[in-house]
């Protein structure tokens, strides 16, 4: 038996490869590297090739934003719930089915529901989307009103791209084993977001600021973290269930905060502290556990990045359901086409009933 499955192959797929001992991520043939130098709306074709056809994506979704609008109700218990909890209801009112019109809709869903909310929760009223922009555009211009920075909008279009396919993470497992049922991509994305949700899933890049919040200035960045260390204390943005060395979408990710840094859209003296927590982080973890492969993670330039973008913790989340809403319909229709129903053994270890003579 191997608990959590670890190492455990449950399907085959041409959507992504994570070779966590080389550090590489591949998306149907395409490293990260090569992946960032396209758009989007480029990758969701990509991964949907021979699953999901749409002609001509980028307009396609952008009508999708314009359909999921019209789901936008003034429900006062929506604000009551958490940003999360709030589009899971909102992604919940979507017809179910297996279409490509479904899956577009699911992909609009976070992109269009999330700026709503948070404005809702401002006290203003959502924006309409502009099916003529693109994706990452259209989202910033959602949650403020105004038309942001082609360096914002790159540089949210590349959180995108990176997060949008990662192998069989928890979230896409789900979707996978919902889809294996024949329930449909909304039940699959609805089972997939709930995993995300989980603190040790996507819910973990807001963390990442309240270790820089607690930091405070980069010259005691060293102290902190030795201390943090001392008491047993977790530190944010570092290790990973599977990379061995550094994770390369962290990589992806703070050069996307260094276009932000050389445009001045970002906090510099935030960045100080990153970058400072960063070297001192990985040169106590090195010294300290040098058995064990903590490296820099995803989600710490995922949290200086969407909070330089205006997005609040409390809504990473759901931005992260942006980007990985076009996998899990990915893998949600590569289960159903090529896949069977996915139902592993358990192994019982509880009482057993006194046999009567």
């Amino acid at each position: 038996m191997s608990n959590g499955l670890e190492d455990v192959i449950a399907a085959q797929t041409v959507l992504s490869d994570v070779d966590g001992a080389r550090g590489t991520l591949i998306v149907r043939g395409v490293s990260l590297d090569d992946l960032l130098a396209r758009r989007f709306e480029d990758v969701l074709e990509l991964l949907w090739e021979g699953f999901l056809p749409v002609e001509n994506l980028a307009a396609s979704l952008g009508a999708a934003r314009i359909r999921v609008f019209e789901q936008i109700r003034s429900d006062p218990a929506l604000l009551e719930l958490s940003p999360t909890e709030a589009m899971r209801l909102m992604l919940a009112r979507l017809p179910d089915g297996d279409s490509a019109e479904t899956a577009l809709a699911l992909v609009a869903g976070p992109a269009v529901f999330t700026p709503a909310l948070l404005r809702l929760k401002a006290g203003h009223q959502p924006l309409a989307p502009d099916a003529a922009l693109p994706h990452a555009t259209d989202i910033l211009r959602m949650c403020t009103g105004k038309v942001h920075s082609q360096v914002q909008a790159a540089a949210l279009d590349r959180y995108l791209v990176t997060v949008a396919d990662h192998g069989l993470n928890a979230s896409t497992f789900a979707a996978r084993v919902v889809a294996s049922t024949g329930a449909g991509l909304t039940s699959s994305a609805l089972a997939a977001l709930s995993a995300l949700k989980g603190p040790l899933h996507g819910g973990a890049p807001g963390p990442v600021l309240d270790m820089l919040d607690a930091v405070g200035t980069p010259t005691n960045a060293g102290v902190w973290v030795e201390e943090a260390l001392a008491r047993g204390e977790r530190l944010m943005g570092f290790g990973h269930r599977i990379y061995r060395v550094r994770d390369p979408r962290a990589d992806a990710l703070k050069g996307a905060v260094r276009m932000l840094g050389a445009a001045r859209a970002i906090n510099p003296v935030r960045l100080a502290v990153a970058e400072a927590t960063e070297a001192a982080a990985l040169e106590a973890l090195r010294r300290k556990k040098p058995d064990r492969p903590l490296d820099t993670n995803v989600e710490f330039y995922t949290a200086l990045l969407l909070e330089a973008l205006g997005f609040p913790r409390m809504a990473f989340t759901c931005v992260f359901a942006m980007g990985r809403m076009g996998g899990w319909m990915a893998h949600a229709r590569e289960q159903v086409l090529t896949g069977r129903l996915i139902r592993p053994k358990s192994v019982y270890v509880g009482p057993v009933p006194k046999m009567v003579a």
